[in-house]
């Protein structure tokens, strides 16, 4: 049951940075892009690295990777330390839609601090920070 209770609030703030990012004209990326976008986000990781974050595979990253630079959001540079590896560049609009999600999640945290109270809500985001970390 903790699953399910941790996971729906989870999509709901999934939901939003979605329509937020629509209504903003991002609206070629959809649920699986957020992936590779979410915190702390690409900038500056390695492929493998983002993988290994994600729990992916590094053909799956590859992959979206591909689409969201097809798409305009980031370019891949050659790493200056191995130039057999590549590191992540958000361009402009890959900014733009970084943004644009911050400013999603800072929505859905006022909204829940409203709903909550400012104390019970500091309380749920310590909680989940304690439960973060490792035991």
């Amino acid at each position: 049951m903790i699953g399910a209770l941790l996971r729906m609030p989870w999509e709901h703030v999934v939901r939003r940075m979605l329509e937020r990012l629509h209504a903003e004209g991002f609206d070629d990326i959809d649920v699986t892009h957020m992936n590779l976008l979410l915190y702390p986000g690409p900038q500056g990781a390695r492929p493998s690295e983002l993988a290994a974050r994600r729990g992916m595979s590094k053909q799956a990253v590859n992959y979206l990777l591909g689409q969201l630079e097809g798409l305009g959001y980031l370019e891949r540079h050659r790493d200056t330390g191995d130039g057999r590896a590549k590191r992540i560049a958000l361009t402009d609009r890959g900014e733009r839609a970084a943004r644009t999600v911050r400013d999603a999640v800072a929505e859905v945290e006022r909204d829940w601090q409203a709903r909550l109270g400012q104390d019970r809500f500091a309380q749920l985001k310590a909680l989940l920070l304690e439960l973060s970390q490792p035991a």
